[in-house]
């Protein structure tokens, strides 16, 4: 069989959104398992609507809009705005633990990239979000913006959902179930973040924040802090 120039790209995408790729997202709950030990996650229904909550009032506001930006500096090879949207995806993370996600994340997708000879606009490797490199890696494989957003949400769902079936716990039927419920939600945040302006990026989850915050001080965890 041979492979055309657009399955490669759709190859590549996969590889990129793959919870098998070696950038630890899965080492992290994103609040969920304070908000589980507290009781205010029970049951399958509430794991759906947390995480629904959270895609569409912080990924499609954070998260969607900046991977849109930065893969159109790294396209114009425009690395001090790179820097700029790097800055502006960090100072959007509410917690130390949430900014430890999305750093420790990037820090191993760096190291990753230049292994894959993906070329990194960084002399550090420190204090590079997620979803600067994600976007970096995308725009080197010639990635469309849209599927990259597509990519990315479903590595994040993915990983919220693998932490609820640990830590509720849910079985991999209802796993399932949820991943095929929560699609719509992707559609609808992925073109909820295209309509957001630079300057309207923001997002503001205080449940999310203070359990992410003691989250760090938890008496027994499965999740980095």
């Amino acid at each position: 069989m041979v492979i055309t120039t657009t399955d490669s790209r759709a190859l590549r995408l996969l590889q990129l959104s793959s919870v098998s790729l070696p950038v630890g997202g899965y080492a992290f709950s994103q609040g969920m398992e304070y908000a589980i030990d507290q009781g205010w996650v029970k049951r399958k229904a509430d794991v759906s609507n947390w995480i629904s909550l959270q895609l569409q009032q912080s990924v499609a506001r954070v998260d969607l809009p900046i991977l849109r930006l930065c893969m159109v500096a790294a396209r114009e090879q425009d690395i001090p705005r790179l820097l700029e949207l790097n800055d502006l995806a960090l100072a959007c993370r509410e917690t130390k633990e949430l900014r430890l996600n999305d750093t420790a994340m990037g820090e191993a997708l760096a190291r990753l990239m230049r292994s894959l000879q993906i070329e990194i606009p960084f002399v550090r490797l420190e204090d590079i979000s997620f979803v600067t490199l994600f976007a970096i890696a995308a725009n080197h494989w010639q990635i469309d913006s849209d599927l990259a957003a597509v990519g990315f949400t479903w590595s994040w769902l993915e990983n919220q959902v693998a932490a609820a079936t640990k830590l509720v716990p849910l079985g991999q039927t209802q796993a399932q179930e949820l991943l095929g419920e929560l699609q719509t939600d992707i559609n609808e945040a992925i073109a909820h973040g295209k309509n957001i302006e630079e300057d309207r990026i923001g997002a503001g989850l205080p449940a999310i924040a203070i359990a992410s915050s003691l989250h760090e001080t938890q008496y027994s965890r499965l999740f980095r802090s």
